[in-house]
C-alpha cells in the first residue's frame, strides 16, 4: 500500500464539498438552500404571503396565506421558478407546488 504524500492542510469547504459530492448528498443539500433563499429571491410583496416550506425531491413546497394568492402565484409559476433557479449553472429546482397555509397569519 503506497503512502500518501501530505499535501498540507485543506480546506474545510472542500473536503465537505467532496464528501457531499461523493455520498449523493451535493443536490440535496443546495436544493435545500432554495428554502433559505425564497424570501430574497421572489421579492418582498411575495415573500410576505408566503413561506418556503421544504424541498422533496426537486419539487419546491410553498406555503401561501390566502386562496387569491394561491391562483396568482400559479399563475406566476414559471416566473417565480426561474427567479428561484437563476444565477445557478443547473436547475435544481425543477418544478413549485403551492399549498394553502393552515394558519394564515403564519
Amino acid at each position: 500500500m503506497a503512502k500518501e504524500k501530505n499535501r498540507g492542510p485543506e480546506k474545510v469547504s472542500e473536503v465537505l464539498g467532496g464528501f457531499l459530492k461523493k455520498s449523493g448528498l451535493r443536490e440535496s443539500v443546495l436544493r435545500a438552500g432554495a428554502v433559505d433563499e425564497w424570501d430574497e429571491r421572489v421579492g418582498e410583496a411575495i415573500a410576505r404571503v408566503t413561506r418556503a416550506q421544504g424541498v422533496r425531491e426537486a419539487t419546491l413546497i410553498v406555503e401561501v396565506r390566502s386562496s387569491s394568492w394561491l391562483m396568482e402565484l400559479n399563475l406566476m409559476k414559471e416566473e417565480i421558478l426561474r427567479r428561484v433557479n437563476e444565477g445557478r449553472t443547473e436547475a435544481l429546482i425543477a418544478k413549485i407546488v403551492f399549498v394553502l397555509a393552515e394558519d394564515p397569519t403564519r
